[in-house]
Parts: structure tokens; C-alpha cells; sequence
């Protein structure tokens, strides 16, 4: 790894180390409903809504009430989104003309979106209308980011809590996600991107001469559109899905490296966090600055290895004595794929990160990735997503993996396994088994039913190691609600709407339900005072411990199927004589 390569990436986290503490101070204010700054000016918003919405503010929820009361919402908004779609062509904000969206497509969209997943079968500058954009997939973008934090903040609230079934209530945690959280930032993060040269506007395509032209081609069309206010929240909602096809490789979502930066640092920001929040709500903090080493500690290594493995450049060039340094003025590497304005650095960072946080946006063309390059993303989604994670879903799904390692330790020991004073008994297990499996068991399921269904081969654009990896990435994502890609598979055909569909739906909701089961049943528990027997889960011996059974768990599920793919790959390109 180059000097230039170090200093980028020690910068970017010393800027996000930073941020955590007073963002989390701040989220923790808000979702315990004290003094944020921004009372003055959002709390008679905040009042207003509830009181045209009906909601009874002071009104809390047991577990099966709040779990009702999200999937109602998040059923909602997929019929939203789904509806608007199909009407797109009788709706105004079209200046392109575009038609209804295909129901297996509109299907599709509307669960990715309403998952939090954003993972996107289509050209956006295509096949969408300004009103579709904004009314529905942005409107979601922030539901669906809210909605993961309040479902943090309720398994928070079983984990503080104890002899109550109160966890709060959703449609005040929503609110204020949105209110006190997401809005403020995005309007920030959306005000500085047009200031750097992101386009927001409803002009209708520009239509241009070019400078250079052929006698086929003399004219190119340029999209226009309401581009910066989706990419702030994108970004920050752990969301992904860009205006355009491109994505975040494309000028006018992430024009100059400054706006690469800043939208990197928008990616982790929240979830990264959500770990002091976590701290203060239940009045340890040690316990949170314990689960922040642990990601950064995982994260790292996956950083140092996408970086080195893009760098070395493609394999086969190596062996063949081609010389790869034309390709970036610099330390040579593997540029296909990449933007010039970025670079490899800031490419494999983004990757990384992305796939880390559960965000999916790309810079780069991830299917054009060394085989090891791309196997540090699809790696990342194999650990659960608690990398970090999505907003909120990210950190929920690491204290299961917490209580994982703490029934484990007890097994050892012989004790009956406790967290922060709650113990964790048969009903717990059986849910944290639940969390634990469902991911593996369905990307594995219906990775397997598309390699050997003709349909799902159909849409390969490569064969042997990478086309399987292709498949693998693509239930990956859309399982662990990423949305990333490696786009060498035509995901838009029915076959890979209807499959994708249901693949997001049991990714998001199969989790969330036992999630809050287990909050309601802890939150039920008595508080039981630590004794000279009970394990510390803040010291650097839980963290190693905690980092090794996510590895484990990663390792044994996935790494058959991974040296199918990526690995083979990696050695039929001849890297065995690299890295």
C-alpha cells in the first residue's frame, strides 16, 4: 500500500472518529426525548404531526404492538411506491415522458426501497420520473433509515429497561429519526453537494452538439433532475440507491473528490455513532466505545486488503509482463472500472466501506474488481452486515452477535449467560438462532436455485468462477439489504424481480420480528448485579472473543462457496503469486 493510500484512508477515519461522540450525544438526546438545539424550531412540527396523525405521543408499546405498528408502516409504503410506478405516466413531474414502470420491476423497486435495501434493476435516468424519484423512492429512503433506527432504540430500551413490556413507540421514534436526525443532515449534506457542483433541478433533458462527433452520432442527451437531495440521504440513510445508473461513479452525484469524501464520511457517520448512543442509553459507555472497536477492528483488515489487491493490478497482466503503471500515472494497479477522478484508493475505500455499512452505493464497477478485490465486499455482507451495518439494523444485528459470544463464554465456564444484567435464557437463544441463520440459509438457498435453473443462468454475462460470484453477490446484497452489485448479471427479468423481491422482504422483516421479540422478553427481565462470576463485555479479551465468533460464523457459512467463486477465480487468473 502506498504512502498516498495511507494518509487518505488515516484521514477519512480520524475525521469520522471525531464525529462520533457529539452525534451521538445528540441522537441519544433525541430519542430520549430531551433538549437537542433544535427543540425551538422542530418541536411545534414534531407536536403538529402527532396531533394531525392522531398519534398519542405519551402512549408506549409492548413488543408485538410496536413490531405491528412497523410493519403496518413499511406495508404502506410499499404499496406507495409500488402504485406510483405504475401510474408514472399519468403523473406530473415527467418531462421525459417516461411510462409506467413493469409490475415485476415496480414489485422489485418497491421492496427495495421500503427495506432499506435500494437495490436498483433499472436506470434510474431511464425508466423514472422526477415524481417518482422524489415522492417515492427518496420519501423512503428516509422511512426506511428511520425505521431501522427506532428498531434500535426499542432493543436498546429491552436491554435498559427492566419488569416492563414498554419499549416505547414506533411512531414517535420514526418522527423524530426523521425530524431531528435524518432531515437536518440532509439538508446540510444536500446544500454543500450543490455547492460542489451536484445538479438539483426539474429541467427537462438538455439535449446537446458534440464537439467531436461521428456520422452516426452528432447529439448527446444529458439527464437533469432533483439529483443532490437524494444523494444526501443515500448516503447518510445507509439507503445507496443513486439517481442515476452509475450511481455515485456518475459527475453529477459525486462530482470532485472533496463530495467523494463527504459522502464517504456521510456512510458511516450514523451508524458509527449509534455506538456511543448505545453507550448512553444504557448508561455504560464502556459498553458502546466496546462495540466500535470491535467494527473498526474488523473493518481495517478488509480496508488494507481491498486497497492492496486493486493496486497490484490484475493478476493475468502481472504474469504476462504487462505493464500496468500506464494505467494510473501513479503506483500502477488495476483502473478498469474506475473513475479517474478518484482513483484506486478512494474506489476500494468506498467499496468497503458500502458494503460495511449496508449502504450499496458503488463509485466504482465493483464486477470489474480484482477477484480478491471484489471478494472483500462480498466478504463483508457474509459477516451479517454488523460491520457497522445499515442505520440502526447494523448495530441491532451485532448485539445479537454480543449475546452470541456471551452464551458461548458461559457454555464454557458453566453459567447461565447474562448482558448488561439480563440473562439470556432458551426463549433468547432460539431467537438470536433465528437472527444468526436466516441470512446464510437464504442466500446460500437461492444462490444454489439460480445455478441450476435456466432461468437464472440465462442473465449471466459471465461464465465459470465469476459468473458464480455474480449470482452469490447478488442474493448477498439483496438478503443483507445492501443494494450493491457486481452488474455483470441482468437482474431485471422477472425471474430475478419476483426471487429478489422476496429474497429483501425475508432479509429485512424475518430479522426485525425476532429482534424485537427478544427486546420485549429482556425488557420483561429482572435486573441481576454483577458478581466476581459475571463475563465483562467492555474489556479487550470480550472484543478478541466477539471479533473471532464473527469471523467464525462468516468462515463456516460462506468460505465453501467463496472458493468456488472469488478464490477459484483469483487462481485461475494466476494470483497465487501475488499478495
Amino acid at each position: 500500500m502506498t504512502t498516498n493510500a495511507l494518509l487518505q484512508i488515516t484521514l477519512y477515519f480520524f475525521v469520522l472518529l471525531i464525529l462520533i461522540k457529539p452525534l451521538g450525544w445528540y441522537m441519544a438526546q433525541v430519542y430520549q426525548g430531551k433538549s437537542c438545539g433544535l427543540n425551538v424550531v422542530l418541536g411545534p412540527i414534531e407536536r403538529g404531526l402527532y396531533r394531525v396523525c392522531g398519534i398519542p405521543a405519551n402512549q408506549e408499546m409492548g413488543w408485538k404492538q410496536y413490531l405491528t405498528a412497523m410493519l403496518l408502516f413499511n406495508l404502506l409504503g410499499f404499496l406507495a411506491v409500488y402504485v406510483v410506478q405504475r401510474l408514472q405516466a399519468y403523473l406530473p413531474l415527467n418531462p421525459q415522458h417516461f411510462p409506467a414502470v413493469p409490475a415485476t420491476l415496480a414489485f422489485n423497486t418497491a421492496v427495495s426501497f421500503s427495506t432499506n435495501t435500494n437495490w436498483q434493476a433499472y436506470a434510474g435516468e431511464t425508466t423514472l420520473s422526477y415524481f417518482t424519484q422524489m415522492t417515492a423512492l427518496t420519501v423512503q429512503q428516509f422511512l426506511s433509515a428511520a425505521t431501522g433506527m427506532s428498531l434500535l432504540i426499542a432493543f436498546i430500551r429491552g436491554l435498559a429497561r427492566r419488569e416492563t413490556e414498554q419499549l416505547g413507540n414506533f411512531w414517535v421514534d420514526t418522527v423524530r429519526g426523521v425530524l431531528y436526525i435524518l432531515l437536518p443532515l440532509s439538508l446540510l449534506l444536500s446544500v454543500f453537494l450543490v455547492s460542489e457542483g451536484v445538479i438539483q433541478n426539474f429541467k427537462a433533458y438538455q439535449t446537446i452538439s458534440l464537439v467531436q462527433s461521428s456520422a452516426d452520432i452528432t447529439k448527446q442527451t444529458i439527464p437533469m433532475g432533483p439529483v443532490a437531495s437524494q444523494v444526501a440521504i443515500k448516503a447518510l440513510g445507509s439507503n445507496g440507491g443513486g439517481f442515476f445508473n452509475t450511481n455515485a461513479a456518475h459527475p453529477f452525484e459525486n462530482p470532485t473528490p472533496l463530495t467523494n469524501f463527504f459522502e464517504m464520511l456521510a456512510i458511516l457517520m450514523i451508524p458509527a455513532a449509534l455506538c456511543y448512543t448505545f453507550g448512553i442509553l444504557v448508561n455504560d459507555k464502556r459498553q458502546g466505545w466496546a462495540v466500535l472497536i470491535a467494527m473498526l477492528v474488523l473493518l481495517l483488515p478488509f480496508v488494507g486488503l481491498a486497497e492492496i489487491a486493486e493496486q497490484q493490478g490484475n493478476p493475468m497482466f502481472t504474469n504476462l509482463g504487462v505493464d500496468q503503471q500506464v494505467q494510473t500515472e501513479a503506483a500502477g494497479g488495476n483502473m478498469e472500472g474506475k473513475e479517474t477522478r478518484f482513483g484506486i484508493v478512494n474506489s476500494a475505500l468506498w467499496a468497503t466501506l458500502t458494503t460495511a455499512s449496508s449502504n450499496g452505493s458503488v463509485n466504482a464497477m465493483l464486477d470489474s474488481f480484482t477477484p480478491l478485490g471484489g471478494l472483500v465486499p462480498l466478504w463483508l455482507m457474509h459477516l451479517g452486515e454488523v460491520v457497522f451495518g445499515g442505520v440502526g439494523s447494523g448495530l441491532y444485528g451485532m448485539l445479537i452477535v454480543v449475546m452470541t459470544t456471551v452464551f458461548l463464554a458461559g457454555l464454557m465456564v458453566g453459567r447461565t449467560p447474562e448482558y448488561l444484567g439480563k440473562k439470556i435464557e432458551p426463549y433468547e437463544i432460539k431467537m438470536i438462532a433465528m437472527v444468526v441463520l436466516i441470512s446464510p440459509v437464504m442466500i446460500l438457498l437461492m444462490t444454489a436455485f439460480a445455478v441450476v435453473t435456466p432461468l437464472g443462468i440465462r442473465s449471466l454475462g459471465n461464465p465459470g468462477a465469476h459468473g458464480l460470484s455474480e449470482i452469490l453477490y447478488a442474493f448477498s446484497s439483496m438478503v443483507s439489504n445492501n443494494g450493491s452489485a457486481f452488474a455483470g448479471l441482468n437482474a431485471n427479468t422477472p425471474f430475478y424481480n419476483i426471487l429478489g423481491g422476496i429474497a429483501m422482504w425475508i432479509g429485512r422483516y424475518w430479522i426485525a420480528i425476532p429482534i424485537l421479540a427478544i427486546a420485549g422478553s429482556l425488557a420483561k427481565k429482572k435486573l441481576i448485579p454483577s458478581s466476581s462470576g459475571t463475563l465483562a463485555t467492555h474489556t479487550p479479551l470480550f472484543i478478541m472473543l466477539l471479533i473471532g465468533v464473527i469471523i467464525l460464523l462468516g468462515a463456516v457459512s460462506f468460505l465453501p462457496v467463496l472458493a468456488l467463486g472469488p478464490i477459484a477465480e483469483h487462481l485461475i487468473l494466476g494470483g497465487h503469486h501475488g499478495l
